[in-house]
C-alpha cells in the first residue's frame, strides 16, 4: 500500500482544488490510499504562538505527513503564485522538527484554477520551497487544470470525465514512483 497525504491549500469550502483533490482520492488506483487534507484551522504563523507549543491542526498535518510515502500538495494560484495560506501551513509544518518529516519526501504538485493557464506559475513557484526543505519532487508528471469553472460542479466535484482519467493516471505514475523508491 502506497500511502500519500493530499494537501489541499485552499481554505474555501467549495474550491476547485479541493475538489480535484477529493478527485484523486476517489480515483486512486488500486493499492493507493490518500490521506485528504486542508489547511483550515492552521494559524498565522507566529514565533510567539510557537513558542507556547505548536497548535493542534500543526501537529494534525505532521502526523499525517510522517506516516505519508509522499506528499501531493493541490495548489491554487494567487497572483501568479504561491497562496499565502498554504504557504503558512507549509512553514508551521516544516518549523523545529517538522523540517525533518520534509527531508527526502517524495512530492508531486498538481492545482486547478479558473484561469487559461492553470496552476504553472504557483507550481514553479513552490519549486524553490521544496528545494530548501529537502523534498524529492516528482517532475515526470505534470497536471494543471485550467477553466476549472467549466469543470466543476457548484458543490466544488469535479464533472469532467477526461480530467478524472488524467488525474488518475497522474496519480498512478506518483504513486508507482514512489514505490519504485526514487
Amino acid at each position: 500500500m502506497t500511502r500519500i497525504l493530499g494537501l489541499s491549500g485552499s481554505l474555501r469550502r467549495n474550491s476547485f482544488n479541493t475538489g480535484l483533490l477529493r478527485a484523486a482520492t476517489e480515483g486512486a488506483p488500486d493499492g493507493v490510499e490518500i490521506d485528504a487534507r486542508t489547511i483550515r484551522g492552521v494559524p498565522l504563523y507566529d514565533a510567539d504562538l510557537e513558542a507556547e507549543g505548536t497548535p493542534q491542526p500543526v501537529l494534525d498535518l505532521r502526523a499525517a505527513l510522517d506516516r505519508a510515502d509522499g506528499l501531493l500538495m493541490v495548489t491554487p494560484e494567487y497572483n501568479n503564485s504561491v497562496p499565502g495560506v498554504f504557504k503558512n501551513a507549509i512553514d508551521w509544518m516544516s518549523s523545529g522538527d517538522g523540517a525533518a518529516l520534509f527531508r527526502d519526501k517524495p512530492v508531486a504538485l498538481i492545482g486547478a484554477s479558473p484561469g487559461g493557464f492553470g496552476t504553472i506559475l504557483s507550481q514553479n513557484a513552490w519549486l524553490p520551497v521544496l528545494r530548501t526543505l529537502g523534498t524529492r519532487p516528482w517532475f515526470d508528471g505534470r497536471m494543471m487544470v485550467s477553466k476549472a469553472s467549466g469543470l466543476f460542479d457548484d458543490e466544488g466535484r469535479l464533472t469532467d470525465d477526461r480530467t478524472a482519467e488524467r488525474l488518475a493516471a497522474f496519480v498512478g505514475g506518483f504513486a508507482a514512483w514512489i514505490s519504485a523508491g526514487h
